[in-house]
C-alpha cells in the first residue's frame, strides 16, 4: 500500500522542483511549468473526477509561501468535506462581484447619460442632421426636465406617464415621437446591462392600455395653401427680392422638401439638361431623387447664380439658407401655412386638376410606391411624364389666376 504523503515538499524543493506535478499530501500539489512558472493547486474530488483550484503563485513577488499554501488548502477540504464545491464557490463569488460592480454602474448611470451614450452610437447612421437636432431637442425640452437625473435603472412607467400625458393630446405627433424615443433609450440602457424588466415605454400591451391611441386624437397636420390661391401667391413672391422669396418659390415649382432645398448645391444642378439630382445622403428615403426643371425654375436659378456662392440659396452671414427663413417669409405675408405644405397643395392639383397617373404624382414627391415587388419590376422614374407634369405645374402657378380652380385642363388620355 502507498505511503500517503503530508508535507512531502520543503520551502528549498519548492524552489528547485523541476517542470511538473509535485504533490505535498492532502490534496495539495505544486505545478511547475516549462517557462519556470510555478503556483499552487487544491485537487479534491467531485461526483468521481478529480478537480483543481488554483491557490495562487509560488515564486515571483507576492507568492504564497508553501505554509500558506497548506492552510489554503486545509480550508477548502473542510469545504469539500462539508460538501461545498470550492470550484462553485469561486465563480459565485465571482459573479457577485460582478453584478455589484454592474449595479453600481446602473445606479450612477441616469436617463441623461443613457439618452446621450445611444445618440453618440447611433447619430453617425442618421443622415439627416435635422433628424439627429429633433432627438437632442425633444429630450432636452420634454423629458431631461423630469426624468433627466433619475437612475436609469429605476424609470417605471408612472415616470413616463409624467412626460407624455400633458402633451398627448395637444401634442399627439411630438408626444408620439417623444413616447418612442423613450422606449429606444430604456431599451438600449436593458442592453447594455443598465436596467432590468420590462420597457415602461412600451406602446403595444402598456401604454396602448392606458393612453388613447392617435387615431383617437387629432393628428396634426401641415397646414397647406389651397392651390387655387397659389398663383396669387407667387405673384406675390415676384414682388419681394429677399433670398427666401426665390428659394419658396423654387421649393414650390419642384414640390419638394424644404430641406431638401436649402441644401442644395450647385454641383447638383445640370442646367443644360434641366435636372436638379438630389444625392441618396439628403433624401428621406435614401434614395437619389431626379427633378425635372422647369423654365420658371430654370430662371430663379439663374438669378440664384448671381449670388456667388456654393449654395443655391446662401445665407445673409455664409453657409446655406436657415431652415426658418421661408417659414418667417410665410408669416411676413401673413400666409397660415407651413413650407412643408405646399407639397400637399401639389398633390390635390395633380389629383384634382390634371389626368396624371397616382403614381406620377407620387413619385414626383419622391414617395416610396407599392410594395417590395412591384418596386422590384418598376426600374424606371417616369422622368418624362414627370417632367411634362412640372412644367404643367410651374404654368399653373405663373398663370397669375386667383378665382380658384379653372387651371390645367384635363388631358385626353391617362398618363
Amino acid at each position: 500500500m502507498p505511503r500517503k504523503l503530508h508535507n512531502a515538499l520543503t520551502s528549498l524543493a519548492v524552489k528547485g522542483a523541476k517542470p511538473g506535478r509535485h504533490a505535498d499530501g492532502g490534496g495539495l500539489h505544486l505545478l511547475v511549468k516549462e517557462t519556470g512558472a510555478r503556483s499552487w493547486v487544491y485537487r479534491f474530488m467531485l461526483n468521481g473526477k478529480a478537480r483543481d483550484v488554483g491557490l495562487g503563485s509560488a515564486a515571483g513577488a507576492g507568492a504564497m509561501s508553501l505554509a500558506d499554501a497548506r492552510l489554503a488548502a486545509t480550508a477548502l477540504r473542510l469545504k469539500v468535506k462539508a460538501g461545498t464545491d470550492p470550484l462553485a464557490e469561486r465563480k459565485q463569488a465571482a459573479a457577485d462581484a460582478a453584478a455589484a460592480a454592474q449595479a453600481a454602474i446602473a445606479s450612477s448611470m441616469t436617463f441623461r447619460d443613457a439618452a446621450e451614450t445611444y445618440i453618440g452610437a447611433n447619430e453617425a447612421s442618421w443622415r439627416n442632421p435635422k433628424h439627429r437636432q429633433q432627438w437632442r431637442n425633444t429630450l432636452a425640452s420634454y423629458v431631461y426636465p423630469v426624468i433627466g437625473d433619475l437612475p436609469v435603472a429605476t424609470i417605471e412607467t408612472a415616470n413616463v406617464l409624467a412626460i407624455l400625458e400633458p402633451i398627448w393630446k395637444d401634442k399627439a405627433e411630438t408626444a408620439s415621437r417623444v413616447r418612442g424615443r423613450i422606449e429606444t433609450v430604456l431599451d438600449s440602457a436593458k442592453a447594455r446591462g443598465y436596467r432590468q424588466g420590462e420597457n415602461p415605454a412600451r406602446w403595444r400591451g402598456h401604454l396602448a392600455q392606458i393612453l388613447p391611441a392617435r387615431s383617437r386624437l387629432t393628428r396634426g397636420h401641415h397646414k397647406a395653401v389651397p392651390y387655387g390661391d397659389l398663383p396669387a401667391l407667387v405673384t406675390n413672391l415676384h414682388g419681394r427680392k429677399a433670398t427666401a422669396a426665390l428659394a419658396l418659390e423654387f421649393t414650390i415649382l419642384t414640390a419638394c422638401r424644404s430641406g431638401e432645398v436649402i441644401g442644395a448645391s450647385w454641383t447638383e444642378i445640370d442646367t443644360d439638361k434641366a435636372v436638379w439630382t438630389i444625392p441618396a445622403s439628403r433624401m428621406k428615403a435614401g434614395k437619389e431623387h431626379r427633378v425635372p426643371l422647369s423654365p420658371r425654375a430654370l430662371a430663379i436659378l439663374e438669378e440664384a447664380n448671381a449670388f456667388g456662392s456654393k449654395w443655391l440659396f446662401p445665407g445673409a452671414i455664409g453657409g446655406n439658407l436657415s431652415g426658418m427663413a421661408m417659414a418667417m417669409l410665410l408669416r411676413r405675408m401673413k400666409v397660415d401655412a407651413t413650407v412643408h405644405g405646399f407639397r400637399s397643395a401639389f398633390r390635390d392639383w395633380a389629383a384634382e386638376c390634371t389626368g396624371y397617373a397616382h403614381e406620377v404624382a407620387e413619385m414626383a414627391l419622391a414617395h416610396t410606391i407599392g410594395d417590395k415587388v412591384e418596386r422590384a419590376y418598376r426600374r424606371g422614374d417616369l422622368f418624362g411624364k414627370r417632367r411634362r407634369m412640372m412644367d404643367d405645374w410651374a404654368k399653373f402657378c405663373m398663370s397669375g389666376n386667383t378665382g380658384g380652380a379653372s387651371v390645367t385642363p384635363l388631358r385626353a388620355y391617362q398618363l
